[in-house]
């Protein structure tokens, strides 16, 4: 009708596979969704165990329905022996993480959490203990698959896009029961990290929906400090990050039950701070007074701020450092040019060895390289490259 030409690219028998082999897995782990969900509604240890258990933090029935929670029964064999009953391919069944190599369950006496791609698709699952085995893993993950990458998910996503693009910011938790809390709260727009480290994927995928993120975290400090180089790389994405410290004692799950929703909405709105002044007040209030230490937080701020992209941003946060740091602005500038230079210096060299220098490198004396002037010795890579020596 529009006089549109649309180009169709035939796959080649390599990607018919790929793909039909994905698709595989998908139907298997939509059969053992739909089989803890089972369980746990219709079994007298899923209502007993499993339902008390998600009923007691809080959760109603159409919240656990609507996030396919489930339960996995404390039986050796039980979800695998189903599956070959029903002709599933068991080393799908293995490639997906239900069942071990010994063709036992993987998942057993554990409450089930169900992780979704973006289109809604179970790509992998986690399980919290049910039992008092000291020994056990509080929460286990089904292993990464063709169709499930841990760096590059993040759970909940699937139900908060709509809303994080709505409104225009997501808030970042850290466990599966914040995010079910904060969402049966009405605050939808929540997503986790699922209990791992911060990854430079998980941030751009929701950069694809707003570029403001809150993280929430607990008032203990050494959580938080062990969780600033997650939030720096949140600015390396060119994205505004603020930070909330609920009161002490207290997760996100635990505090929007105690106080409710409105409460919870309004604490994170006057409590927001931004991540990089709140990270210089609680270094400095860390170095009391001690000019060695306060000279420690001097570089590691300046390093945050090399980090920025936004030259007009990172010419704020100078000026609000300078005056609590005491420093000179153009000091910090100084600072930050030097770290800028070496990391341009640091991906040159990098491309030139991606380049083949590296047996140019091999043929030079042990510290020619050290002897050498900075300038002089790119001069004379360069001229290596031109040559193809």
């Amino acid at each position: 009708m529009y006089r549109i030409e649309i180009e169709e690219v035939e796959q080649n028998d390599e990607q018919i596979k790929s793909e039909l082999h994905s698709q595989s897995l998908f139907v298997v782990n939509e059969w053992a969704k739909k089989r803890f969900i089972n369980n746990l509604f219709e079994t007298q240890a899923g209502v007993k165990i499993g339902l008390a258990y998600f009923k007691e933090r809080g959760f109603r029935e159409g919240t656990i329905k609507k996030f396919d929670l489930g339960f996995a029964p404390d039986d050796p064999k039980s979800l695998t022996e189903a599956a070959l009953h029903e002709k599933h391919n068991p080393e799908f069944l293995q490639e997906v993480g239900l069942t071990t190599g010994n063709n036992n369950d993987f998942f057993r006496n554990r409450v089930m959490f169900t992780i979704h791609n973006l289109t809604g698709k179970a790509i992998g699952f986690a399980g919290r203990n049910m039992g008092d085995h000291l020994k056990q893993a509080k929460y286990i993950n089904s292993p990464e698959s063709e169709i499930y990458n841990k760096r590059k998910v993040l759970y909940g996503l699937f139900f908060a896009k709509n809303e994080i693009r709505k409104l225009d910011h997501c808030i970042l938790v850290e466990g599966y029961t914040d995010v079910i809390s904060l969402y049966q709260g009405g605050i939808q727009n929540v997503v986790a990290s699922s209990g791992t480290a911060l990854t430079t994927d998980q941030i751009r995928l929701l950069k694809r929906y707003t570029n403001n993120i809150k993280v929430l975290y607990d008032g203990d400090p050494a959580g938080v400090n062990a969780a600033l180089r997650g939030l720096e790389l949140i600015l390396a994405e060119d994205m505004t990050v603020r930070l909330v410290l609920l009161p002490e004692n207290h997760d996100p799950d635990s505090f929007i039950k105690e106080v409710g929703p409105t409460e919870f909405t309004r604490f994170i709105e006057k409590n927001e701070k931004d991540f990089v002044l709140f990270k210089t007040h609680l270094l400095l209030d860390e170095a009391k007074g001690d000019p060695i230490k306060k000279a420690t937080v001097l570089k590691d701020i300046i390093g945050t701020l090399a980090i920025i992209k936004d030259t007009i941003m990172r010419s704020m946060y100078v000026k609000e450092c300078s005056e609590l740091l005491k420093i000179d602005e153009k000091t910090i500038f100084n600072e930050i040019n030097k770290l800028i230079k070496k990391e341009i210096q640091d991906k040159n060299f990098q491309r030139l060895r991606e380049q083949n220098v590296d047996a140019v490198l091999e043929k030079l004396p042990d510290d020619d390289d050290q002897k050498l002037d900075n300038s002089l010795f790119w001069y004379f890579l360069m001229n290596i490259r031109k040559e193809k020596f």
